[in-house]
């Protein structure tokens, strides 16, 4: 299996969240968002779909 890099940034999933509950006709808060994409994070790292790594920049 070829391993590939993947980025997930929790803004954008909680910006997808967002964007997907307003249409469906629901109006989220921003700390509802936050909380859905860290949950989504750490779902997908527990189904080891992702690997958590931090990257320090210089």
């Amino acid at each position: 299996m070829k391993e590939i890099e993947v980025v997930i940034d929790t803004e954008e999933i909680a910006e997808f969240f967002y964007n997907e509950l307003i249409r469906r006709g629901f109006m989220p808060t921003k700390v509802e968002l936050e909380e859905i994409a860290d949950i989504t994070f750490d779902y997908l790292i527990e189904k080891c779909i992702i690997d958590e790594e931090y990257e320090i920049e210089d």
